[in-house]
């Protein structure tokens, strides 16, 4: 009976072993785009709790965190989003110390240190301005084809004045180099068009959304962006 028992279990055992595993890989980087696409935070916050559950990697936890800010943002909680970056740049640091070597990595550990500044600006800046520009810099160092790491640049550069070394230009220039290695990459278009919309260049900049849109049609911060961009 003991015996029979015994090997009961262990043919149980050995089935539920892909089981565990299915929490956090249930929750793909797509999974994620959709929910940041359709500005749904409840969805992040439960892929955040799978992830945690089923043992993710620093990385996916950190993207996840990442997502969340961009999404409480663009919802108007700068508070939310400054807690929801702080917590991945934790995670994110805990990559890059696992694969220094990794672009990637260091692209999201600067743009969650880029993220948590919008709440706060002035001792944001102080505090994590450094990060956000050294981690970028780094990662464009390790891979200069990294389009997504020319986007994070220039959304600094949008945010950090002329005086300061940063400005319209500047970013303008840093979606255009996105654009060039990835012209799929719906993120650079959208942010281009929001710069050319602070340049005061309409038309260029609906055009630039429109075309963000075509890429990712499901974008509600980008259809938003798009109705306060007037038409000439």
């Amino acid at each position: 009976m003991l015996k029979r028992f015994a090997t009961c279990w262990r043919r149980s055992f050995w089935f539920l072993i892909p089981l565990l595993g299915m929490t956090a890989a249930a929750v793909t980087t797509q999974d994620l785009n959709k929910a940041r696409d359709r500005q749904d935070l409840a969805a992040l916050d439960g892929s955040i709790a799978q992830l945690k559950q089923g043992g993710a990697s620093s990385y996916q936890l950190a993207l996840a965190y990442s997502y969340a800010a961009e999404v409480a943002m663009e919802l108007h909680d700068k508070r939310k989003s400054e807690s929801y970056a702080e917590s991945g740049m934790d995670l994110a640091k805990k990559a890059v110390a696992e694969k220094e070597s990794d672009a990637e990595y260091h692209r999201l550990l600067g743009n969650l240190c880029g993220q948590v500044i919008p709440a706060n600006p002035l001792l944001g800046a102080l505090k994590y301005g450094q990060c956000a520009r050294d981690e970028i810099n780094k990662a464009i160092h390790l891979d200069g084809k990294l389009a997504l790491a020319y986007v994070s640049q220039g959304v600094g550069n949008y945010y950090l004045p002329s005086s300061m070394g940063g400005g319209v230009d500047l970013a303008l220039k840093d979606f255009d180099h996105a654009i060039s290695l990835n012209p799929q990459l719906a993120e650079a278009y959208l942010w281009k068009g929001i710069a050319l919309r602070k340049a005061n260049r309409e038309t260029e900049a609906r055009q630039a959304i429109q075309k963000a849109l075509q890429l990712d049609p499901e974008r509600q911060w980008a259809k938003q962006q798009l109705e306060k961009t007037p038409a000439k």
